[in-house]
């Protein structure tokens, strides 16, 4: 059996499997490339490009056990792919994961990259907070885009920060990076120039159908009903109460709120928001300047 014999009979177990994707890749070929090449110790190629060249690889009796329990721990366990090999990919940059943080999957990072905020930034840009961080991946990205910055990461969980902190260790961003414990913004004090934000924003009957590879995730990074709600607004609404004392003349939120748009709508029905155009689309991710929170 070569490589590429070994990737499409992976994928063909997890499919048969019912397995679910979107933690990193959206279906059965790219999640089995992803576990085979991490199990053979292959480099991880961005979008999985670059398996022509190695296709023809052949594939030793050890390696194929080693791949086959790896596929059959994926499919017994629900966990995703990324719990199980400790990493995920974000922008084609490399950070440390496990059960103590969401997979990162963040829309707000490719507006990050691909220069999508510069028109609402300026020069005097300094201070960035990157909320509900998880493993700081927005907030390493941030910092990497943003040179000239300096990153506060907050995060309620004290467990997302402690791997919020092998992430910033490894990016060797420790004098750029600070994190910070906070149930939302209770627990800070500064003002921002840039605040991003992907919140627990989870509808509850959406929470009630998720399948078990979320389930699998921390619920307090996903369920947005946690103060008794059912429109997975919850935090979002203490969060736009709350955010205009922290962010400085002229400063901007970017919140993601993933399929959720009309629950937004319907929650803040005169927010002048403006919504960012991403792969997913544009109804993912907005835009709310001080001034628009104010008004």
């Amino acid at each position: 059996m070569n490589l590429l014999e070994l990737i499409e009979s992976s994928a063909t177990r997890l499919s048969e499997a019912g397995v679910h994707y979107g933690h990193g890749t959206t279906n059965a070929r790219d999640e089995a490339a992803w576990l085979v090449l991490w199990s053979l110790g292959l480099p991880l190629d961005t979008e999985l490009e670059g398996l022509d060249s190695r296709e023809s690889r052949p594939i030793s009796a050890s390696e194929l056990e080693a791949c086959a329990t790896l596929i059959a721990t994926r499919i017994a366990s629900r966990k995703p792919a990324a719990y199980l090999t400790h990493e995920a990919w974000l922008q084609g940059i490399s950070f440390y994961v496990d059960e103590r943080v969401i997979v990162p999957r963040s829309l707000i990072a490719e507006l990050l990259v691909d220069g999508a905020l510069d028109y609402w930034l300026s020069q005097d840009t300094h201070a960035v907070l990157d909320l509900c961080t998880g493993n700081a991946s927005l907030a390493i990205i941030a910092a990497m885009v943003y040179p000239d910055t300096q990153v506060d990461a907050a995060d309620i969980s004290a467990d997302a920060l402690a791997v919020a902190a092998i992430n910033v260790e490894r990016h060797q961003l420790t004098d750029r990076v600070h994190l910070l414990e906070s149930d939302g913004l209770t627990g800070l004090s500064k003002r921002y120039d840039l605040i991003l934000c992907n919140p627990p924003y989870v509808n509850a009957d959406s929470m009630a159908a998720l399948p078990p590879e979320y389930l699998a995730e921390p619920t307090i990074a996903l369920d947005g009903n946690q103060s008794g709600g059912l429109d997975g607004m919850d935090f979002v609404r203490s969060l736009l109460r709350d955010a205009p004392r922290h962010m400085d003349p002229g400063a901007v939120l970017v919140l993601e709120i993933g399929n959720e748009r009309t629950f937004f709508e319907t929650a803040f029905p005169t927010l002048q928001a403006i919504w960012l155009d991403t792969s997913a689309g544009e109804d993912q991710v907005l835009l709310l300047t001080r001034e628009a929170l104010t008004a």
